[in-house]
């Protein structure tokens, strides 16, 4: 009986040892003595030895990785200096705290494409700039800093405070992945319209592939530069390990802010973080929402006053007060109207900008999104498609609209005015405009307008009405 409750508490003891015991525990021991709270992330953080035979590194093997849960240490971070090791170690926890590997595998949900060497270039950039004011730690050889890769690949200039206030790395991975596909496929929907100039280097390049085209993505000046400049980085974003879970990131990205922010202001000057990051955890709440509660808003029956009717209450009283009705006491009450719908059934304009401003995975998923919508309030559904000009319109009774089947072709420029116009026509209680907001307009109607726009145009100003950033 004894000798077993040894050998319990010597396994249970050997655990212990294995959980607090790994390769980078030097590192991490070295991180909380410099910076006791950012450092102290580290202890957030699940921390694995791998073997030799561990292929996920890539060319190289793996020398330290993470998949946004747990850090991996592979065999040849053992002949690392302190420095370097603290350097890896701390580079790794900022990778899951900022919640990169989730943050790739949502991207690529959104967008259908997304390069993961590309990515990982700018996340490790912004990532290495943040941890490049410590002297107590030496981030490995080759490493980019995101004022230099701003510099190389976008040829702007900033400082590395700016830079990081600026950036985050959805933003930076948009403007540095200039690729286009090749082949001969059908190309994209832009036809004549020429692209827009950007400040930023942003390219709308990634996300204009079509069903149509075919063949592997070639590397425009931006991407090209940006691989060449970080050809030597360690690939380290492994497949985020919760990805079939992504209906909890949400709280793990608050969790993960907090944790930050907290941790940045206990720690003030010796803290990890330069500054606290453009690119911490966004909790942002899916435009899929907004997008019901905004047309939910616009759409639902609003009542309005009546007077082919009485109140309620004034039928209780029987029209009188003061008195006992049924003996005919009390003094007539002034007529109260009631109240009816504003309107039989709801009638929704949806406005679709055909020059190129959506690409056909953001389309098909806004689509699903306006039939249920419109199912769901029981609302009358006005399809206008256009550019320059009006192109087609389309009718459909309640929970019967289906964009998927409409012919998306278009080019030139963009003009909402026709389309606006055609909506006012028809008399709609609202209207969405699925578009980039890359337009002129001369025209403001009557009814509510909710601009539904791509990632890429966020930047860009609605004339009037409200804007929903679909990311």
């Amino acid at each position: 009986m004894n000798c077993g409750v040894v050998t319990d508490n010597a396994r249970s003891s050997g655990r212990r040892s294995a959980v607090y015991e790994h390769r980078g525990t030097r590192a991490v021991q070295r991180m909380v003595e410099y910076a006791p709270s950012t450092g102290g992330l580290a202890l957030w953080i699940r921390h694995i030895d791998t073997g030799p035979e561990d292929t996920r590194g890539g060319r190289g093997g793996l020398v330290a990785a993470n998949d946004g849960v747990s850090i991996y240490y592979g065999p040849d971070f053992d002949h690392l200096s302190l420095a370097v090791q603290t350097g890896l170690v701390a580079h790794q926890v900022l990778h899951v705290a900022l919640r990169h590997p989730q943050r790739l595998a949502e991207l690529q949900r959104l967008t259908g494409d997304v390069d993961r060497e590309l990515f990982n270039i700018c996340a490790d950039a912004i990532v290495n700039s943040t941890l490049s004011h410590l002297n107590w730690l030496e981030l490995p050889a080759g490493s980019v800093l995101l004022q230099d890769l701003l510099t190389a690949s976008l040829l702007r200039n900033e400082s590395p405070d700016k830079a990081l206030l600026e950036w985050d790395v959805e933003r930076l991975y948009r403007a540095v992945d200039d690729r286009q596909a090749s082949g001969g496929g059908k190309g994209s929907r832009r036809g004549g319209r020429g692209r827009r100039p950007d400040d930023a280097g942003a390219s709308r390049g990634s996300h204009d592939a079509e069903a149509g085209s075919t063949g592997p993505k070639q590397d425009g000046p931006r991407a090209s530069r940006a691989r060449h400049f970080a050809g030597a980085i360690l690939r380290d974003l492994l497949p985020a390990a919760d990805s079939e879970h992504p209906e909890g990131e949400a709280e793990q990205a608050r969790e993960w802010r907090e944790r930050i922010t907290r941790a940045h202001a206990g720690d003030g000057v010796h803290s990890m973080l330069r500054a606290l990051l453009a690119d911490i955890p966004k909790v942002r709440t899916p435009w899929e929402q907004l997008l019901r509660t905004q047309l939910a808003r616009g759409l639902s029956m609003q009542p309005e006053l009546s007077w082919s009717r009485p109140s309620r209450s004034y039928i209780a009283n029987r029209g009188r007060v003061g008195g006992p009705a049924g003996r005919g006491g009390g003094m007539r009450m002034p007529w109260e109207p009631g109240r009816a719908s504003s309107r039989a059934v709801a009638r929704l304009a949806v406005l679709v900008d055909i020059s190129g401003s959506v690409d056909n995975p953001l389309m098909h998923r806004f689509a699903a999104e306006l039939a249920a919508i419109s199912r769901r309030l029981e609302a009358r559904v006005l399809v206008v498609i256009g550019d320059e000009k009006v192109r087609e319109v389309r009718f459909f009774e309640p929970g019967r609209s289906n964009l998927h089947d409409l012919e998306l072709q278009g080019g030139g420029g963009t003009d909402f005015t026709p389309l606006l116009a055609e909506a006012q026509r028809h008399g709609p209680d609202m209207a969405v405009f699925l578009t980039d907001l890359d337009g002129r307009v001369d025209y403001c109607p009557p009814f509510p307008v909710l601009w539904a726009v791509p990632a890429s145009a966020e930047h860009m100003q609605a004339p009037f009405g409200r804007k929903l950033v679909l990311e």
